[in-house]
């Protein structure tokens, strides 16, 4: 249901949308501690500024449109700033449920950038079709297109490591002798 807003205020907007935003950031940087720094750098610029009284998707869009432009800034000063990166434990600590977390970041991170930011929305941030046209200035016809087509991309690139995974928890376990 879609209905306009009355003059909605910044901690109206933290209460409703603050978990799908940090969701979101989550996704988009891989780090769910400098999702939470971005969440807040969000919520103080749309502090500062007029929030605009418009139909629910519309703000939610905004408020989007907003957060990527976060993201997309962080990732500038990332790249004009590189870290070293100490990386994971070693690899043989990791369990099958990182294995898959780090498999979907590295699979994320193939997607140009508009396609992933236009996925994430959809997926972690669980935005309509027309309020990721609002968010990413596209039509809701190109949003869905772009939608499918990371789609495909992410199942193509994915289906070894998911393949790898499930053969890995099928090995058979090393014949042990029964005690008599």
């Amino acid at each position: 249901m879609t209905h306009v807003t009355s003059a909605p205020d910044a901690e109206s907007l933290f209460a409703q949308y603050s978990g799908r935003l940090l969701r979101y950031l989550s996704r988009a940087t891989g780090e769910r501690e400098v999702a939470r720094d971005l969440s807040q750098e969000v919520f103080l610029r749309v502090s500062r500024t007029a929030i605009p009284t418009a139909h629910e998707n519309q703000l939610a869009g905004w408020l989007f449109k907003i957060a990527r432009n976060v993201a997309r800034d962080h990732h500038r000063q990332r790249r004009r700033r590189p870290e070293t990166d100490l990386g994971p434990a070693s690899e043989g600590t990791r369990d099958a449920q990182q294995e898959m977390a780090l498999a979907l970041k590295q699979a994320l991170a193939t997607l140009p950038d508009l396609d992933r930011d236009v996925f994430l929305l959809r997926e972690v941030g669980g935005l309509s079709r027309e309020e990721i046209a609002t968010a990413c200035e596209l039509t809701p016809d190109a949003v869905r297109s772009r939608i499918h087509r990371a789609r495909l991309e992410l199942r193509a690139v994915l289906t070894g490591p998911i393949n790898a995974l499930r053969q890995a928890r099928i090995r058979p376990l090393p014949h042990t002798r029964a005690p008599r």
